[in-house]
């Protein structure tokens, strides 16, 4: 399993748009690619879980993935959260 944490800073937090690209994002692996914030976990393909989390700017996030490509996976979303999140 691979794991890695990353704080928001998008102002506007994880909006609907952003979350939308990362579920289709995380719907090209395998893996399993779950979100965890504040206790709370959400499956990264489905967009009612994404954003049910509430995640704001400046909170932090655990990611973690699981599966046969989980570390091209981990990479991948690592870099689309530092870019557009």
């Amino acid at each position: 399993m691979k794991e890695f944490t990353y704080t928001i800073t998008d102002p506007q937090g994880m909006h609907a748009r952003p979350a939308g690209v990362l579920v289709k994002e995380a719907g090209k692996y395998q893996s399993k690619i779950t979100i965890e914030k504040d206790g709370k976990a959400g499956d990264a393909k489905r967009i009612f879980a994404v954003m049910g989390l509430g995640v704001k700017c400046g909170q932090t996030i655990t990611v973690k993935v699981e599966g046969d490509d989980e570390a091209e996976a981990a990479a991948a979303i690592e870099e689309f959260l530092k870019a557009n999140l």
